[in-house]
């Protein structure tokens, strides 16, 4: 029936093109057509100034573009068989109304653009004005004259309402492009508004915590630049006020917010920093290169395997439940590349630093903090990805997990012992990390991992030099669309780097208030529900709980309340 129908229309679909052309033609059609193309191209419903436009697109256009047909056999991509053939035959034979591609073929099936069709219509044109002038009609009957005629009036409306909204849409096209901000560059944004409260329990060293709640933000402006169509130049502006827990309520790096500050950082005041500057470009079709200036995670080029992975805006509330904590061991300035063997295996390779602009001694590209990283991912298929990934680092801590498990960190906010508090360290961590799409709502996943750090100063005598071993691992329930498309569940059950140092560090460490050994597992429990409003804003409603925090099963568990809005466009 679609196919009758289509055929049924073919010759509206005609008069109605041939009525653009003559929308003010008089009743003497000789007449009415010039016979000398003008010079100019004006937008005129007059019907002569179309054709002549027209006709000087058809004298221009590529010599290989397309060439009359004079019988429908010349086209050797159509068949007798096709349901179309007939109308072809009859407008090839008939009109000499068809065109076709100098290989002889017609292309049926693919879409027709605007030059085509002017193409196309300026033949019909000529032809038609040929039989016209010729004696005794061409062939063209009366009736045929008077459909033309009627189609004529029917579409006249119509086509009048056409082209008015085909000129204001050409007028606004204008204007956008006059005014837009930049023909390679694109501005995407994003905002989060949290309000956040810790409802009970006691922070690292035994005591009660305050239970105010705070409303908090992080603004991001991302600069997206692209200059072949494969390469993104990202220029990221960032503002909030929102420092981490673990610098003023908690004093531990356990729980704190995917969207605040690093561990021990303290609130920021809504300045306006260049958060990210990164290049991303490929090298062929499987290879993907990442140059980062400034503060560009390893998740930029590495695939952190977490469908809760929202890196703040999005996903898990909590740092710990973003991605495994040794993917924060690599991030800043630097280079990273992922390539893909096939569609089963990736790697990813990456090397980056924090103060590789300082050329003083103890910083620069090699002497300063700096991650290592190496990745391989397996997809056999089915939904299921695993990867193994290895990262050496040098004066870097995670950011999750016990004070202990963070020793450089927690050695330079608290500064315990006199004099210099500045520890090197280094470090080896391993990990392996899944993801396994059972179904399309629900995806589990999870990591394990071990870091070997090294102490590689006493501090003038105040700590052992030795080895820090550090566990840590999670599962991961992801629930996609859950209620309604765009929405995410997320639950996160996991232990944060616990440490075992009690052989390698001293007493003083005890005395200062640091611990030394984490004895009693703490354990990370997160539940959230994103509910994505609109395309563009999403409510996320979730709560963290803390059973021992800092792995001490003295101090009272601590329960997190938050819930984010955040805005993107």
């Amino acid at each position: 029936m679609l196919k009758r129908n289509y055929l049924l229309m073919s010759p509206a679909v005609l008069g109605a093109a041939l009525a653009i052309a003559a929308a003010t033609m008089p009743a003497s059609y000789a007449d009415e057509i010039p016979a000398t193309p003008q010079v100019g191209v004006t937008a005129s419903p007059d019907a002569a100034s179309t054709l002549d436009q027209i006709n000087r697109y058809n004298n221009q256009k590529p010599k290989n573009s397309l060439s009359q047909v004079t019988s429908v056999s010349q086209l050797r991509d159509v068949q007798p068989t096709d349901w179309a053939f007939q109308a072809l035959q009859s407008l090839v034979e008939r009109y000499g109304c068809i065109e076709g591609y100098p290989d002889r073929t017609y292309r049926g099936n693919r879409a027709l653009t605007r030059y085509e069709f002017a193409a196309g219509l300026n033949s019909c044109l000529n032809r038609i004005q040929e039989l016209i002038a010729a004696a005794g009609g061409g062939g063209i009957s009366a009736e045929e004259i008077a459909t033309l005629r009627r189609l004529q009036e029917e579409f006249r409306a119509e086509l009048t309402t056409l082209r008015g909204r085909v000129d204001a849409l050409e007028a606004r096209a204008t204007r956008l492009e006059a005014q837009q901000f930049s023909t390679t560059t694109k501005l995407a944004g994003e905002a989060i508004f949290a309000v956040a409260a810790i409802a009970k329990g006691d922070d690292a060293f035994g005591g009660e915590i305050d239970n105010q709640p705070i409303f908090a933000d992080r603004v991001r402006l991302n600069f997206e630049t692209s200059f072949t169509g494969r390469d993104r130049l990202r220029t990221r502006l960032q503002a909030s006020n929102l420092g981490a827990f673990s610098a003023t309520s908690t004093f531990t790096p356990e729980g704190d917010l995917s969207f605040g500050g690093g561990a021990f950082e303290e609130s920021g005041n809504n300045d306006i920093v260049l958060d990210e500057l990164s290049y991303t470009f490929p090298l062929g079709k499987r290879t993907e290169v990442v140059i980062g200036a400034n503060a560009t995670g390893s998740d930029s080029f590495a695939n952190t395997l977490n469908v809760l992975d929202g890196d703040g805006g999005s996903g898990a509330l909590s740092r710990f439940g973003t991605r495994h904590g040794i993917y924060y061991l690599a991030d800043g300035a630097g280079i990273g590349l992922r390539h893909e063997f096939n569609d089963n295996i990736e790697i990813s390779l990456g090397y980056q630093g924090t103060s590789v602009n300082d050329p003083n001694d103890g910083s620069g590209l090699f002497g300063g903090p700096y991650g290592a990283l190496a990745q391989v991912v397996f997809k056999p298929g089915a939904g299921l990805q695993l990867g193994l990934t290895y990262v050496h680092s040098y004066n870097r801590d995670m950011g999750t997990g016990s004070r202990v498990a963070n020793l450089r960190s927690t050695l330079e906010a608290f500064q315990p012992f006199a004099g210099d508090n500045n520890l090197p360290v280094s470090s080896n961590s391993y990990g392996v990390e899944l993801s396994w799409q059972l179904a399309r709502n629900f995806v589990i996943g999870g990591w394990a991992g071990y870091t070997n750090t090294r102490t590689l100063s006493t501090l003038g005598g105040q700590i052992n030099r030795g080895n820090i071993d550090i566990f840590n691992g999670a599962v991961t329930l992801g629930f996609p669309d859950l209620g309604k498309k765009g929405n995410l569940g997320g639950i996160i059950v996991g232990i944060e780097p616990i440490a075992d140092a009690s052989a390698n560090l001293s007493n003083d460490l005890f005395n200062a208030g640091l611990g030394g050994d984490d004895d009693d597992p703490s354990y990370h429990v997160e539940a959230f529900y994103q509910i994505q409003v609109s395309d563009n804003i999403s409510i996320t409603p979730g709560v963290i709980w803390l059973t021992a925090p800092d792995h001490n099963k003295n101090n009272d568990d601590i329960v997190i309340g938050t819930i984010r809005t955040t805005f993107s466009f």
